[in-house]
């Protein structure tokens, strides 16, 4: 049962049928025999070097969960910082905040109420995903035996209030100081998730403890652990609410989070979605400003804007794998002072490398107070070039379909396998697309962009009937 809730970057599935307390338990034991392990082999003699924090999320299941995982981490002689109920991104400051081996995050992010989960970080916070460390947690976890002769190692749980120390570096992103005129409305969409607790806590209740800041809250309520709408902003008919709110109430912008809230997807003044590439950008010439010269870490994804924009501002483009592990890594290795993926996620150095949604949004508004433009005027620029969006299509023998795609365009461009296939055109013919397989279904992603839409029409008509069936997935 164990190995139907082990994902490639994280645990999660059904409750109570697939995931339950008693695997909660086993599965708090391997984490913290694979954390506290990790932590030894760095040779650091830290007394936090045996302390893992864990935190919740507003599932009705996430007490229970949590709980039976404090007693497994407890039992193989872990000891526990119990943070309570906290946003993801929370866990990863708490790790660098109190020099801790590591932690767990109970949450399913964005699924519906009937799942549960479990993110697990390492030391500094760096993700652990099936290549660094899911699968000897599942090993570790899949071998204890708490029904004979176990002996618990006693480990001991300490409850921390760590919202005062949060709020402060959180709050160190933004700055409101040179808005001129009225205060910045935004709205904010919690999807009845963790910001609906850790947005009044920062900013207080509708943005009253900071100035120059009006909030606007919308499905706040998460004492039930029940969703008003799916807690995927990244689906556009859940961004609906925050769009519809936007112009009733002649908003600035607008933030809709997911449920763990360590994503958050941007709505301009006009109700429209900023895709998250166009934010990259965005966000990058902010810092380039702060730190000339830096890197810039991006999803291979991405528009050719970010590559284009970053190189005229002086900054260092560098393309990542898509995934959060890769994107930490490619920030550590190079020293970048932020990234940005389309899924949602943005990292910043100043952050540990570590993503935050609620850090996205205070960058977003002190540029907007710095430059004294709108989400769509800041935006315009970077959206020049035509993109299809992510089209997924159905088909069983995928590698065929990607060896195909490779022949067809062999001699039109430059081809690289960074992740996927990504064929490069753009200087010749105006285009360029990526072709990745999904991990878990018989799935092949596409994303392609073009200097315009005829363009865009035909490449895609070309390239289309060698990726399967297309679906609405």
């Amino acid at each position: 049962m164990l190995g139907k809730v082990f994902k490639a970057y994280d645990v999660r599935g059904t409750y109570p049928d697939l995931l339950n307390e008693a695997m909660a338990r086993q599965i708090g034991f391997g984490a913290s025999r694979f954390l506290l392990s990790e932590a030894a082999k760095a040779g650091e003699e830290s007394p936090m070097m045996k302390n893992l924090v864990v935190g919740r999320d507003m599932r009705k299941s996430s007490p229970s969960l949590a709980d039976a995982l404090i007693r497994g981490i407890t039992d193989q002689g872990g000891h526990v910082l119990d943070v309570g109920m906290v946003d993801t991104s929370f866990i990863y400051f708490a790790i660098n905040h109190l020099d801790c081996a590591g932690g767990v995050m109970v949450t399913a992010s964005h699924n519906p109420p009937q799942y549960n989960g479990f993110k697990v970080s390492k030391r500094k916070a760096k993700p652990v995903g099936e290549q660094t460390g899911l699968a000897e947690i599942r090993k570790f976890a899949a071998t204890v035996d708490f029904q004979n002769n176990f002996n618990s190692a006693g480990g001991r749980v300490e409850k921390r209030d760590l919202w005062d120390a949060y709020r402060k570096h959180v709050l160190s992103f933004l700055d409101l100081s040179k808005k001129k005129g009225k205060k910045i409305k935004a709205v904010i969409d919690a999807s009845n998730g963790m910001a609906g607790t850790m947005i009044p806590k920062i900013f207080g209740k509708k943005g009253a403890g900071v100035d120059g800041l009006e909030i606007i809250e919308i499905n706040f309520d998460n004492s039930k652990g029940e969703f008003v709408h799916e807690p995927n902003p990244l689906v556009a008919a859940n961004v609906k609410m925050t769009q519809d709110a936007v112009i009733q109430h002649k908003a600035d912008v607008g933030f809709c989070y997911d449920g763990d809230a360590d994503r958050c997807v941007v709505v301009d003044e006009k109700g429209k979605i900023v895709g998250c590439d166009h934010l990259t950008a965005v966000m990058a010439r902010h810092f380039l400003a702060v730190a000339p010269g830096s890197a810039i870490v991006y999803d291979l994804r991405s528009t050719k804007a970010v590559l284009e924009d970053v190189a005229k501002a002086g900054g260092k483009p560098v393309r990542s794998r898509v995934g959060h592990v890769f994107l930490k890594q490619a920030l550590a290795d190079n020293k970048a002072i932020f990234g940005g993926e389309l899924s949602g996620h943005f990292y910043f150095r100043d952050n540990y490398n570590a993503d935050s949604g609620v850090i996205a949004m205070c960058t977003t508004l002190t540029i907007m107070a710095q430059t004294g433009k709108t989400v769509a005027e800041l935006v315009k620029p970077v959206a020049r070039y035509q993109q299809s969006g992510e089209i997924n299509f159905q088909i069983e023998d995928k590698d065929a379909a990607l060896a195909r795609l490779k022949d067809e365009f062999e001699d039109a461009g430059s081809i690289d396998e960074m992740d996927g296939v990504t064929i490069d055109c753009f200087a010749k013919d105006g285009w360029w697309a990526n072709v990745r397989k999904s991990n878990t279904e018989p799935l092949l992603r596409l994303n392609l962009e073009a200097k315009d839409k005829k363009t865009l029409d035909a490449t895609l008509s070309r390239i289309a009937p060698m990726l399967g069936h297309k679906v609405d997935h």
